[in-house]
């Protein structure tokens, strides 16, 4: 018996975005942000074009308005919804060039946590009293 493919969340993410083709929330948002997800000495990059909500995803390069840049495990919590994308980039996990406006409205793609969790960025340290 064959063994059952692995999953993927970053591709699953993009397979599924690209399937969505208009996203309400992104009405008043034109742009591209490109996607560097890095592993190891690998760079995969995805570009998503909104075009006021319209949406195309692909691989083929082209200019983008905004980058980001992030190691594979990050990007695979931050497209499962385990990690907080703006927290990450906050913490200096996600490297972000170009229009930070787009990137607010992009975050919006990105899936909440499981439920009954909170993301990782979101989870409160207990304190050491």
């Amino acid at each position: 018996m064959a063994p059952a493919p692995v999953s993927d969340p970053t591709a699953d993410f993009f397979a599924e975005l690209g399937q969505r083709k208009h996203e309400p929330l992104l009405v008043k948002a034109t742009g591209t942000v490109r996607l560097d997800v890095l592993e190891g000495k690998k760079t995969d990059r995805w570009f998503v074009t909104i075009d006021k909500g319209d949406l195309t995803v692909s691989r083929k390069p082209s200019t983008a308005d905004t980058t980001l840049r992030a190691q594979k495990a990050l990007f695979d919590g931050v497209a499962s919804g385990q990690v907080n994308a703006v927290a990450a980039v906050l913490r200096g996990e996600i490297a972000v060039e170009g229009d930070w406006r787009l990137l607010v409205l992009f975050q919006r793609l990105f899936p909440g946590p499981p439920a009954g969790e909170q993301p990782a960025a979101g989870r409160r340290a207990k304190s050491a009293r």
